[in-house]
């Protein structure tokens, strides 16, 4: 972790600074203080931010660790009614958040529609307030959009995939501007690889 922190500070204080730093992310650094510093490069204008609700974030964490040009990922509750809400108030589905996750990414190495077909890959977008045995509005399927450059991303790729007739069902994503990102515990962020597990099982695209 202590390489990710010092690189990422020498890219908030030099703006020429060019290297992929998520390649530097190790097996479950990805801790709060990284995602601050990231956060940060990103309101700086060296990175930019996007959040996917696809089910149970774990699944969905784990895939998006893997995408070269993502430089750091956190786990979350976003989109509802509760402040600061708990995963056992979530798990309730009466607070009306979903599990989220945020990417901070480095659009030199990535574009937000790369991005989004990672996301229509890993889970099943028809598939109302459900993903697998995982049910409740907290797995519905969201696009939470930080502009309208993503917006107009989101809505035309989800059309071009409803037209392509790849799915037998209507998409049922909601697609919507991003809310307070809250993060969750501490041990849900990079679950899966903190217990030495590969996937959760989740069906994706049907």
């Amino acid at each position: 972790m202590k390489t990710i922190l010092i690189g990422l500070a020498v890219i908030l204080s030099d703006g020429n600074a060019a290297r992929d730093w998520s390649g530097a992310m190790s097996r479950a650094d990805n801790d709060r203080p990284v995602h601050a510093l990231a956060e940060r490069a990103a309101q700086a204008g060296k990175y930019e931010k996007a959040t996917f609700a696809a089910g149970c974030f774990w699944h969905v964490e784990a895939a998006f660790r893997k995408v070269p040009g993502v430089v750091s990922t956190m786990v979350g509750y976003t989109g509802g009614r509760t402040h600061n809400p708990t995963y056992r108030e979530v798990c309730t589905d009466t607070t009306g958040h979903a599990e989220a996750v945020q990417l901070i990414y480095d659009p030199a190495k990535i574009s937000y529609e790369e991005l989004l077909k990672v996301f229509w890959s890993i889970h099943d977008p028809t598939t109302m307030n459900r993903q697998g045995p995982d049910v409740g509005t907290q797995y519905r399927s969201v696009i939470f959009c930080h502009n309208e450059q993503q917006q107009t991303a989101a809505e035309t790729s989800k059309q071009e995939l409803q037209r392509s007739r790849r799915l037998r069902r209507r998409i049922v994503t909601q697609i919507v501007e991003a809310a307070t990102f809250y993060p969750a515990e501490e041990y849900h962020q990079c679950y899966l690889e903190k217990h030495g597990i590969n996937a959760c099982g989740i069906p994706t695209q049907q």
